[in-house]
């Protein structure tokens, strides 16, 4: 599996948001997408999953637009925002429950991503009463219901503890050694390290970043 996109574009009126981002990886990759505070990497997310609609270019796997074909993207696609996408006064399994047949989420949460995900420990807690990391934990588990092959998260540690951050990740390496392909809009020096490629966003474009574990340099790029 490969997934290239292709001088996709966004503006708002006279504000030009993305201008002709393009990238493409493989089975086993994880992308990091970085940047400032609206430099437009939640658009980019949002766009790719389908929730906005770019101005024009293509997201393609393996000879398919996604962003022309909703039905392929569904079933190719998981997304977690950097939101709340949770029905918040329902619990943890009844949101679970809207994605999993009974059987499933049983199955999932005994041996499967959910029991990775530590899940199984807060299933009666509604979403009103969880921890940031609950809540974050839960939305990856709804959103890796159908087994997508691809998944876009949106600073999917941010404001996490560090043992709920250790966990997300070795979820996050277990997807890719089966093959998964990960894009990420992160700020976290933890998810950057387990990129394969970095790209900064800055003013609309998209640029190759190296990163080598030079915070000062990569600051000073992103500013």
């Amino acid at each position: 599996m490969k997934i290239e996109l292709s001088e996709i574009r966004k503006a708002y009126r006279k504000r030009v948001v993305l201008k002709d981002i393009s990238l493409t990886a493989k089975e086993g990759d994880c992308v990091g997408i970085l940047g400032g505070n609206g430099c437009g990497k939640s658009t980019l997310l949002s766009i790719l999953a389908g929730v906005q609609r770019a101005d024009g270019g293509s997201f393609v796997c393996d000879g398919q637009d996604l962003l022309r074909d909703g039905k392929l993207r569904n079933a190719l696609l998981g997304y977690v925002p950097q939101g709340n996408p949770l029905i918040e006064e329902l619990s943890a399994w009844d949101n679970l429950r809207m994605w999993y047949d009974k059987e499933t989420l049983r199955r999932e949460l005994d041996q499967g991503v959910l029991a990775m995900l530590g899940i199984d420990g807060f299933l009666k807690v509604p979403v009103r009463k969880m921890s940031g990391g609950m809540k974050k934990r839960l939305s990856i588990g709804c959103a890796v219901a159908a087994k997508p092959r691809i998944l876009l998260l949106d600073e999917p540690s941010s404001n996490l503890d560090l043992v709920c951050k250790e966990e997300i990740r070795h979820y996050f390496e277990a997807f890719k050694e089966q093959g998964g392909i990960l894009l990420l809009a992160t700020h976290d020096m933890q998810e950057i390290a387990l990129c394969d490629q970095c790209f900064i966003l800055k003013q609309g474009t998209l640029f190759p970043y190296v990163y080598d574990g030079d915070i000062s340099r990569l600051a000073e790029n992103l500013s």
